[in-house]
């Protein structure tokens, strides 16, 4: 399988998009609106945004879901979760190792963390 020309991971990154709008609206909205706690507001984001990118990777990226579905949403949050740990931890260790601009090292560690929650759903979850 060619994984470069996959038009999955162009879906994926689609999706991606989706679920960073769903997390910042979610977010501005519980924050700015409603006036609950910025850490509640953005752990709220996140989870809507994982769920909704579970649904949309299951029908629109990956398509081949037969079986239990709470089993591969399950793998799904692991997968995501282990992502926003990797994030959390490679940002961390490039703002401190470089002597870059934070928001560079955000987007390479973005880019890092796309292609680990790819690869491990199309290898691991949706399988």
């Amino acid at each position: 399988m060619n994984f470069i020309v996959d038009d999955r991971i162009i879906k994926f990154g689609i999706v991606g998009m989706a679920g960073m709008c769903v997390d910042f609206a979610t977010t501005w909205l519980l924050k700015e609106k409603i006036k609950i706690n910025k850490f509640l507001a953005n752990a709220s984001g996140f989870i809507l945004a994982v769920v909704n990118n579970f649904f949309l990777n299951s029908i629109w990226t990956f398509q081949n879901i037969t079986g239990n579905t709470s089993s591969y949403f399950f793998k799904f949050i692991l997968v995501s979760l282990a992502g926003l740990l990797i994030n959390f931890f490679c940002l961390q260790f490039f703002v401190s190792q470089l002597k870059t601009n934070f928001y560079v090292l955000k987007l390479l560690v973005i880019l890092i963390v796309f292609f680990w929650n790819y690869f491990v759903n199309l290898l691991f979850t949706f399988t």
